[in-house]
C-alpha cells in the first residue's frame, strides 16, 4: 500500500473526524458500550468543527491518504500536557484503519509527528497490539496510570515514555 503523509490541514478535519471514529470502532468495540459509539457518531458534526482549529496549528497533525484520497490514518503530538511529563514531547494519538495495520503506515505517522525524540504517550490498558507496537519504537511503561473520563466510560490507561537514546 501506498500512502501520502503530510500535515494535515483545518480542510481535512471531516475526513480526520470520519476515520478516527472509524478507527475508534474498529479498535475499542470490544471495551466500550454501543451507547458509547452511538454518542461518538452522532457528535461527529461538532467534533469537526472543534477538530478545524487544532488542524490550524503549527504542531505536528500528520495525516495519511490512500490512493483513493481517503484518510486512512493520523498522529499528532505537541507540548506535554501532564504536570510531571517525564519528556517534553507528547504523542497525543496515532490511529490507523485495521486495513492498513502490518503495512508500515503506523510507524510512518509516528516518525512523521515525532522522529526519534524523546517523548511519552498514555495508552489504554489491554491493548497488545498497540503496547506491541509502542515497545518495538522505544517505549516503556513508566508505572503512572490513570482512567480516561466519564464519558469514555473510565477506561484504564498508563502512561509509556521513550527517553533520548544512547548516542543520540
Amino acid at each position: 500500500m501506498d500512502f501520502l503523509i503530510r500535515q494535515a490541514t483545518p480542510e481535512d478535519a471531516a475526513a480526520v473526524v470520519r476515520m478516527h471514529t472509524l478507527a475508534h470502532e474498529e479498535t475499542y468495540a470490544d471495551r466500550l458500550s454501543a451507547d458509547f459509539f452511538r454518542a461518538r457518531r452522532a457528535g461527529i458534526p461538532e467534533r469537526v468543527e472543534r477538530r478545524r482549529p487544532f488542524l490550524a496549528g503549527s504542531d505536528p497533525r500528520i495525516i495519511a491518504v490512500d490512493a483513493n484520497h481517503e484518510v486512512v490514518g493520523f498522529a499528532d503530538a505537541g507540548p506535554g500536557r501532564d504536570e510531571d511529563g517525564p519528556e517534553a514531547l507528547e504523542l497525543y494519538s496515532l490511529y490507523s484503519l485495521r486495513r492498513t495495520h502490518g503495512s508500515g503506515l503506523g510507524a510512518a505517522l509516528m516518525s512523521a509527528a515525532i522522529g526519534e525524540s524523546p517523548a511519552y504517550l498514555w495508552v489504554l490498558e489491554n491493548n497488545p497490539r498497540a503496547l506491541a507496537f509502542y515497545l518495538k519504537h522505544g517505549f516503556r511503561p513508566d508505572g503512572k496510570r490513570g482512567l480516561l473520563p466519564p464519558e469514555w466510560e473510565e477506561l484504564p490507561e498508563f502512561r509509556m515514555i521513550r527517553s533520548a537514546r544512547a548516542g543520540s
